[in-house]
C-alpha cells in the first residue's frame, strides 16, 4: 500500500507540473520579456500526415507527437523537487 501511495503522489505531482507548465507557456506567448517560456519543440510522427497501413478491409493510421515547452520543463523539475520534499514520509 505504501508504494501505491508513492506512485499516485508521483503521478499527481508530475501531471500537475505538466499542466501548470502548459498553462504558463500559453499565457506567456504574448508577453515580450517572458516569451522564452513559450519556446516549444515538437518531436514525433506528424499527426497531420500519419503513416497509413492500408489492408483493403481496414486502414490503420499511426501518428504521435510530443510537444514540450520551456515552462513545462521548469515546472516538472519544481514539481519533482516538491514531491521529494513532501513525500519522504509516505
Amino acid at each position: 500500500m505504501q508504494t501505491f501511495k508513492k506512485t499516485v503522489a508521483f503521478l499527481f505531482f508530475l501531471l500537475a507540473g505538466i499542466v501548470i507548465g502548459t498553462v504558463i507557456g500559453r499565457l506567456c506567448e504574448g508577453v515580450s520579456f517572458l516569451s522564452w517560456l513559450s519556446y516549444t519543440m515538437s518531436v514525433g510522427l506528424a499527426t497531420d500526415s500519419p503513416m497509413v497501413l492500408d489492408l483493403i478491409i481496414f486502414k490503420l493510421a499511426f501518428g504521435f507527437a510530443l510537444t514540450v515547452n520551456t515552462a513545462q520543463i521548469i515546472c516538472v523539475i519544481i514539481s519533482l523537487v516538491l514531491y521529494n520534499k513532501t513525500c519522504k514520509g509516505l
